[in-house]
């Protein structure tokens, strides 16, 4: 059973410890401008949004790769970046429509999402399971619940 990254904002207060986590499994540095995680934070609104690869099914940066150096892991349904083929040319930052691939100038290599290797640090550092991994076919079950008792408290509304 494949499973997933499911980020639930209204939970997050924002204390970076998903980044913290991510840099140093990742890096080897706690250093949250060397996660592959970011934390977006919404000063007006007061919110705080997680926010990382969705691992999608299309995977543009997969297919946009001209040295094949992005491969689908099929233990954890991650695309991950093989380092040694990478060429840094980036074409793959472009092809994502999320922004979640990046380039690290350290390496001269692109970084990306890879899950952990199915044990993902930002879930387990995350103290209020803003991030946590489930899964994969339940990620939406609770927006979806959400949006039903919103529509069917407006469609209650107006009848």
């Amino acid at each position: 059973m494949l499973k997933a990254l499911n980020i639930d904002p209204g939970k997050c207060t924002g204390c970076l410890q998903c980044e913290l986590a991510c840099s140093f499994e990742n890096e080897g540095v706690f250093n949250p401008s060397k996660s592959r995680i970011k934390v977006f934070n919404f000063h007006d609104q007061g919110r705080f949004v997680p926010y990382t690869c969705t691992q999608c099914d299309e995977a543009w940066c997969m297919h946009a790769c001209p040295v094949d150096a992005i491969k689908l892991n099929k233990g954890t349904g991650a695309k991950e970046v093989d380092s040694n083929l990478c060429v840094g040319c980036k074409v793959c930052t472009i092809a994502c429509p999320f922004g979640t691939v990046n380039y690290n100038s350290a390496t001269g290599k692109v970084i990306k999402c890879d899950l952990c290797g199915g044990d993902p640090e930002c879930a387990k550092a995350c103290p209020t399971d803003a991030i946590t991994y489930v899964d994969a076919d339940w990620t939406g079950l609770d927006k979806m619940r959400q949006w039903a008792a919103k529509t069917d408290a407006g469609q209650q509304a107006t009848h």
